[in-house]
């Protein structure tokens, strides 16, 4: 984790476990390596933009399946498609494959869509903006964080 994260944490008293793993760029690589060894909700996240040029965070479970057309209705947006990988790093700060909710901290323009199937979790984990370490947080620690975001957020049931 960079010192970057890891001061932002501590600034909002966000408490987490850190796992370290070999690289996982997908939820396939993750059930292969890491699955089992990280208790709790396991997330995919998804860097998206519309044809207006917003951003859009996606954090949900790993093994839904994203309606995106109905993502699209609900947030009023244009088509709907994953950003290069220039604007991740440009936007976010990250490279793929270490795409997290944590990257928020990173927005200038990104907006937060979190699955209302993560928010109930009790517990779960999310890259900590790189894909060798994961962060398993409960869910008093994920609403601390989720507060401490000041960029345009909502939680939804996708």
């Amino acid at each position: 984790m960079d010192e970057k994260l890891r001061s932002y944490l501590e600034k909002f008293n966000v408490s987490y476990k850190t796992h370290h793993h070999k690289p996982v760029f997908t939820v396939k690589e993750s059930d292969a390596i890491i699955k089992g060894e990280i208790p709790g909700r396991h997330t995919k996240n998804l860097f998206l933009e519309d044809e207006k040029g917003n951003f859009y965070l996606v954090c949900m479970d790993a093994y839904k399946r994203l309606d995106i057309k109905s993502l699209r209705k609900r947030l009023n947006a244009g088509k709907l498609q994953f950003a290069s990988a220039q604007k991740l790093k440009q936007e976010l700060d990250v490279t793929p494959g270490s795409v997290s909710i944590f990257c928020m901290i990173n927005a200038s323009k990104t907006k937060l869509v979190l699955d209302s199937q993560l928010w109930n979790a009790d517990v779960l984990s999310f890259h900590a903006n790189i894909n060798t370490e994961s962060l398993e947080l409960d869910h008093k620690n994920l609403e601390r964080f989720y507060n401490s975001i000041s960029m345009d957020k909502e939680i939804t049931e996708l």
